[in-house]
């Protein structure tokens, strides 16, 4: 009689990790690695150069995070790990993950990005910091400013490597890497690896180890993804129509441009009170506190650019949608990866509105996914108007859901 055999999943005690390390694991909750750390970490740890690929929320940070702790000296007062992001706030994320399992161990840990008070950064720098995380234009300034000297650093992670080039960073990083010894080591991490992460790896990294956890599926099975053909002049109507339908606990709606997230934000605001805006042009405090206020459950439906949604990591998010289908293929595994992170077995849902001249740009994003999209139908939303959503608003008015006269009148809004 035979059985059928199941694979374990590894521990992290398995993992190659030291006492405090492990100590930290625990301390933080962390009871099994995530199938990127499983794989990243004990290849790290031999000091070999490594490109890690798996999509946002998989647990990157914890991945070279663990890793590199383990090889800074205590003792010695300069900097001696670089992390460079392309955000504010994911690196401010990545600071934060990294204090959390620093916790027992006395590494001091600075951030280094811009739209926050230079001096308490300088002053971190010159009290003796051992690992630096910031956006590549300000490192550049410090390092100008004679306030950040590279020249002793063992370890350069380049976090959301595509990204960072994405935003136009790579001769910021390539400074970067050229003021960093060459007997290094580098870890690179990204969702995707388009061409130019490729070349910017074979010119500054020696021989690396791929770890590759995207899998054909670059985007989680824990989120459904669907389209809409919709006229542009419509998307709006449309997208109150979906709120109805959906409900969901937390949405980002992504604009492609900064003006068309602020008009779109402008027509919400008007009737809503749990809506807010953020893109990369707004003052970094106001962009704090609609962050607050979004993780806290108080904002319930973002609008947001490109450029700010790798920062945003929050477990509640049920929704998605594209109202701008994304200019590139790996714009939307990004905007997407925002989902399917909720505590329960519920599934994250995105949806993409679709002009009819944008057919190609959807197939293009299905072959990159290599996965196609189920559509979302409306029936009657040709001819309709807002009688014939109505239908949709039946429902229970429960605690932080939709309210019926709140949409009764983004509706009016929509139609105007």
């Amino acid at each position: 009689m035979t059985q059928d055999t199941q694979e374990v999943a590894p521990r992290f005690d398995e993992l190659g990790l030291d006492e405090l390390s492990l100590a930290s694991v625990a301390d933080v909750g962390y009871e099994t690695p995530s199938p990127i750390q499983a794989e990243f970490i004990p290849v790290a740890l031999t000091g070999e150069d490594v490109i890690g690929q798996a999509r946002t929320g998989t647990g990157k940070t914890a991945a070279f995070t663990l890793p590199t702790l383990e090889k800074i000296d205590e003792n010695a007062e300069y900097v001696q790990t670089i992390v460079l992001a392309p955000t504010r706030e994911l690196s401010e994320q990545v600071a934060k993950e990294v204090e959390k399992l620093a916790l027992k161990r006395p590494v001091r840990v600075v951030t280094v990005v811009g739209g926050r008070p230079m001096g308490p950064q300088i002053q971190g720098l010159q009290k003796g910091a051992q690992i630096v995380v910031g956006t590549p234009g300000r490192v550049i300034d410090m390092i100008n400013r004679r306030h950040l000297d590279l020249s002793r650093v063992s370890t350069v992670i380049l976090d959301e490597a595509d990204r960072m080039l994405d935003i136009g960073f790579r001769p910021d990083i390539e400074k970067i890497l050229r003021r960093c010894p060459t007997e290094r080591q580098t870890l690179l991490l990204s969702a995707t690896l388009p061409p130019p992460v490729e070349k910017l790896a074979q010119r500054y990294m020696r021989s690396p180890k791929m770890v590759d956890l995207s899998d054909d599926n670059v985007v989680t099975e824990s989120v459904e993804q669907f389209f809409t053909t919709v006229d542009g002049d419509r998307k709006l109507r449309l997208l109150v129509h979906l709120l109805q339908d959906q409900r969901p606990q937390q949405c980002i709606v992504f604009v492609r441009t900064k003006r068309g997230a602020e008009k779109l934000f402008n027509q919400f605001k008007r009737r809503l009170t749990n809506v807010e805006l953020i893109h990369g042009d707004l003052p970094q405090r106001k962009r704090d506190r609609v962050m607050k206020k979004f993780r806290s459950g108080e904002v319930r439906l973002l609008f947001a650019t490109d450029v700010v949604g790798r920062g945003i990591d929050i477990s509640s998010i049920s929704h998605i949608v594209n109202f701008d289908i994304p200019e590139y293929q790996d714009d939307y595994v990004h905007r997407v990866g925002r989902t399917g992170r909720l505590s329960s077995d519920e599934k994250g849902r995105a949806y993409t509105f679709v002009t009819r001249e944008q057919g190609d740009q959807l197939t293009s994003i299905e072959m990159r996914i290599n996965k196609m999209l189920h559509e979302y139908l409306v029936p009657g939303f040709e001819a309709a108007r807002p009688v014939a959503a109505a239908k949709h608003v039946d429902q229970a008015n429960e605690e932080k859901s939709w309210t019926v006269d709140d949409f009764d009148d983004s509706l009016e809004v929509a139609t105007a």
